[in-house]
């Protein structure tokens, strides 16, 4: 088959790679659309140690079934394998599995023409919903899960917040389109030009940071989808007192949290990690309900291009929110 291998730092090569089979409780996938996460970039730009090259990397997939009864039927997949018995997986907490493994991290990944996965991973995509569109349902899931964390967090209903959004990326979009969708007040910060472009065509009222300062104090709900020392500070800044921030990026642990100010101002401070079934389950939901609008901002490239698409996205040069690579 063939398949878009991370080699070394900067470096991919689209090559011949051997054929996965599918083991007992497992299937052989025929992807059709794989999107490229931060975390690909990550371990592209060599800053992640838990993604060792040679590695197959994409985690974000749909693709048909091509092993067993199943075989024709297109599914989103889960990309995280966890244990089911461990204390998280037995309190709906999977995405915290001691045990759990990751497609593109620990095991073979999307970018490929085949991928091997338990069955038990498997959601059913809607008839009549385009496996690129589809795809999209799992950064939109960490959106999904962190809101639902900062919902038991703010003491209103989540309708009534004022919401803030750092990072224009797919996590932040996609959430920044679901807020919109449910009748949310929500703006989003985002520092490069052509994806605040994208934003704005989206429907979504977006700004500079580097330009404009977010007001200070009057967010009900800030969401940090970027992770970056900059945006904690400017998280912080923005959120009102008893308000609640939700960081999930993973730029970089830089920076000091001023911990008076969280205190004297009674801030939730809350830190999520990717999603769980449900919330993917949720998300492809929203997805088939046209919560995302046309999607037009979804930059669709072949497989075979991927090493271009890294490089477009590590220069700042793609203004799309989400590249998705299809073999």
């Amino acid at each position: 088959m063939k398949a878009l291998v991370y080699t070394n730092t900067e470096e991919l090569i689209y090559r011949e790679e051997p054929e996965p089979s599918a083991g007992a409780g497992e299937v052989l996938i025929r992807v059709e659309a794989a999107g490229i996460c931060g975390g690909d970039m990550h371990a592209y730009h060599g800053h992640d140690s838990r993604r060792v090259p040679p590695l197959i990397l994409g985690h974000e997939v749909v693709g048909v079934v091509a092993s067993g009864p199943m075989t024709g039927k297109r599914m989103l997949i889960h990309p995280f394998i966890t244990c089911g018995h461990c204390l998280y997986c037995r309190t709906k907490r999977s995405n915290l599995c001691e045990n759990r493994k990751l497609v593109g991290m620990n095991l073979a990944g999307a970018f490929a023409d085949l991928l091997v996965i338990p069955e038990r991973n498997l959601l059913p995509v809607p008839d009549g919903l385009h496996p690129a569109d589809a795809v999209l349902s799992e950064p939109l899931a960490a959106g999904v899960h962190a809101f639902e964390l900062a919902a038991r967090a703010w003491p209103c209903p989540l309708e009534d917040a004022k919401v803030l959004v750092l990072g224009a990326g797919a996590v932040g979009l996609t959430s920044a389109l679901l807020l919109r969708h449910r009748g949310i007040e929500v703006l989003l910060g985002e520092t490069n030009p052509k994806r605040r472009a994208t934003a704005a065509a989206a429907g979504i009222p977006v700004f500079d940071p580097f330009a404009t300062e977010a007001a200070a104090a009057s967010y009900d709900i800030v969401f940090d989808a970027v992770g970056a020392g900059a945006t904690r500070c400017a998280a912080l800044r923005a959120v009102a007192p008893g308000g609640v921030i939700i960081h999930t990026g993973l730029q970089d642990s830089e920076g000091a949290i001023d911990m008076r100010k969280v205190t004297l101002s009674e801030i939730a401070v809350i830190g999520t990690y990717a999603y769980t079934l449900d919330n993917i389950a949720s998300a492809l939901a929203a997805v088939q309900s046209g919560a995302l609008g046309d999607m037009a901002w979804v930059d669709h490239r072949p497989l075979a291009e991927g090493a271009r698409a890294f490089a477009d996205l590590a220069a700042g040069r793609s203004p799309a929110a989400k590249i998705v690579l299809q073999p």
